[in-house]
């Protein structure tokens, strides 16, 4: 009977049934949460991997085995999407590294003073191009240090609303920073 359910699961996640899939993220995001935790101590990364694996199990849900179980499935996308996201994120961040210090480590250095400030501007830009709740969300959690619940209580919104506001900013502020890496790589050729 067990197994019954494990394949009405799949087959029912590979439909599209959205019902199902709620299902399986109330019943799995906290163990995926912990487990991704216990894996790196950090909130941050637990709360956006923890997003991005419910996110990836929902968009590629067609290519879910119909003989594995559901949990299996979820640890195994949970433990490549760390993999990915910390490969990315240090690549990015070695990215950042290198303009920041190519750029501002001579205070006296023009093109450095310009960066810095160009850096600031679009990090701000970024900001007020969000949509209000985004930016609010985005600001509780970042700059207030809000977890994800705490913020989805004060705000009135479903935690997975609020995870969703959270990946759109960080996509958004990456975009911006992502093209200012790239003026920055284009002006130190010359």
């Amino acid at each position: 009977m067990a197994n019954y359910h494990v394949l009405n699961t799949i087959a029912a996640l590979k439909q599209g049934n959205l019902l199902v899939f709620n299902e399986v993220y109330y019943s799995w995001h906290k163990r995926v949460y912990y487990f991704i935790l216990q894996k790196t101590r950090s909130s941050f990364i637990a709360e956006e991997v923890t997003q991005l694996t419910f996110i990836k199990c929902w968009n590629y849900r067609e290519n879910l085995a119909d003989d594995l179980n559901i949990e299996l499935q979820l640890f195994r996308i949970a433990r490549t999407t760390l993999i990915d996201f910390l490969r990315k994120e240090t690549t990015y961040r070695e990215k950042v590294i290198h303009v920041i210090d190519k750029y501002t480590l001579p205070v006296d250095d023009l093109w450095g003073k310009l960066a810095e400030k160009e850096l600031r501007v679009k990090l701000a830009n970024a900001l007020k191009e969000m949509p209000p709740m985004r930016r609010k969300v985005f600001e509780m959690s970042r700059f207030k240090g809000m977890s994800y619940q705490q913020i989805a209580h004060e705000l009135s919104l479903s935690s997975r609303t609020v995870e969703t506001h959270i990946f759109q900013a960080i996509k958004q502020i990456k975009h911006y920073l992502g093209l200012m890496i790239s003026l920055l790589a284009w002006l130190s050729r010359f």
